[in-house]
């Protein structure tokens, strides 16, 4: 009796083993990730904030939170930045560094800013413009840019000691509950109803929340069923606060923080396609709404967490694509009105920095901005660029119904809004500030589509 069972023994012990081969990802042995993180604070001696806002209290640090992948010879870097906005050169600089410190192409790496406005939204190519000028204000610290990207850079590179294997990809997706809201609201009589990030008035808070994206995506990866990161996507714009001279990695960043020490599990958020969404209707711009947001912000974490499944890691596919924005149709008249104003001292220093992004914009729009993708399997995770609608994530969506498809925006915000054609005829605050024209909608529809592979 002995003899006969054990080769059946043997047999069982080595289908079990093949069995938990295959659930995680035997046919990729070579994915590995690491996790990396870097204070990326202003610091306290005038350093601007959101349009020239002097930095006076830290109430929480910045953070640069990202991973290295690895699949065999290849390495990606994808990296979210608690910052309000990158632009331009100063986009390209974070990605160089991010680049030399993971060793790889920069066509490898994806930055991304969450987008609160109690944080930096700077412009090197902006800065240069107002230095021409007399009496120019101080919008980007080009000295501290380098400092900044280099530490950030060495973070990175330290990382690559800590690559460990996985071999299984987890997706999960909650709705989160009265947080998100759209900024533009057209009631049924024909009114158009502007809503930002906060109000006091009522009769704005009792509009519906109107189209948003009420999900929020997880994406985990594993080794077995030990989770190594998790990164998150939702779209809203994140701030509660605005304008307050405070660094801060607000909600978002509060959520992020307390489910990373409940798991002890790194956490990373992307915003997703935001630029017409804000909380609004939820934010009276008080501490307590800021606290409650939170709540509810992290129970959607939660639950999305909660309900993920797990399948095999496969290889990963990466892609780029270039996209080419159409200029504003009265784009020479604006840059001359931009060039006045910046070169005018008796302007507002934060109009003066306002109109440089624009014109800075204005002089790079030939000059394409490099979008980026990744896919595993059914998993796609698309890294685009501004403060794209909405819409824009729906559409990726509908690309692609039966896979999973989580989007990062505000990549390189050169552009400021990028804008449905639709929204240049309701108008709106969105359409008026964006440095770009009116047709944007197909080609960046035509990027989308490219980037998940369907073109």
């Amino acid at each position: 009796m002995h003899r006969f069972l054990t080769p059946l023994l043997l047999l069982a012990i080595t289908v079990s083993c093949l069995s938990g081969s295959l659930l995680y990802g035997a046919d990729s042995p070579h994915l590995r990730v690491a996790t990396f993180t870097c204070d990326v604070t202003q610091p306290l001696d005038g350093h601007p904030l959101i349009w020239l806002v002097r930095v006076k209290e830290v109430e929480t640090p910045l953070l640069a939170k990202g991973i290295v992948l690895e699949d065999g010879d290849q390495r990606y870097v994808i990296c979210a930045l608690d910052w309000c906005g990158v632009c331009n050169s100063t986009h390209d600089l974070f990605r160089q560094k991010l680049a030399k410190g993971a060793g790889v192409d920069v066509s490898h790496v994806a930055l991304q800013t969450v987008h609160q406005h109690t944080a930096p939204y700077t412009d090197s190519d902006a800065q240069r413009l107002l230095d021409k000028t007399e009496n120019p204000p101080l919008f980007a610290d080009l000295k501290f840019l380098d400092e900044l990207t280099d530490r950030l850079a060495k973070a990175v590179k330290q990382s690559l000691d800590r690559l460990e294997p996985f071999d299984s990809i987890g997706t999960g997706q909650a709705k989160v509950d009265r947080v998100a809201s759209s900024r533009r609201i057209i009631t049924p009589d024909g009114k158009f109803h502007g809503r930002m990030s906060s109000t006091r008035k009522p009769e704005l808070q009792a509009l519906p929340e109107g189209y948003i994206d009420p999900m929020l995506k997880t994406i985990t990866l594993a080794k077995g069923d030990k989770p190594l990161v998790r990164i998150h996507y939702y779209a809203t714009h994140p701030q509660s606060f605005y304008g307050d001279p405070r660094t801060c990695y607000d909600v978002p960043g509060f959520a992020r923080e307390r489910l990373q020490k409940k798991e002890n599990v790194f956490h990373i958020y992307f915003n997703g396609c935001g630029g017409d969404v804000a909380m609004g209707k939820y934010n009276n711009a008080s501490r307590e709404a800021r606290t409650a947001l939170t709540e509810r912000l992290y129970a959607g974490m939660e639950a999305s967490v909660a309900s993920t499944r797990f399948v095999p890691a496969g290889k990963i596919i990466w892609r780029t694509t270039d996209l080419l924005l159409p200029p504003r149709e009265n784009a020479e008249k604006l840059a001359a009105s931009n060039r006045a104003a910046i070169g005018d001292p008796k302007v507002r220093p934060r109009t003066r920095a306002i109109r440089a992004c624009r014109l800075a914009f204005n002089e790079r729009i030939e000059r394409p901005i490099q979008l980026s993708s990744l896919e595993m399997g059914n998993v796609h995770i698309l890294h685009l660029a501004g403060e794209c609608m909405v819409h824009y994530q729906l559409y990726a969506q509908s690309v692609k119904p039966e896979d999973f498809v989580a989007v990062a925006a505000y990549g390189d915000l050169g552009p400021g809004y990028v804008c449905t054609e639709q929204s240049f005829s309701e108008g709106g605050y969105e359409p008026s500030a964006s440095r770009s024209g009116s047709k944007a909608e197909p080609v960046v529809k035509a990027a989308i589509r490219k980037l998940l592979g369907v073109e």
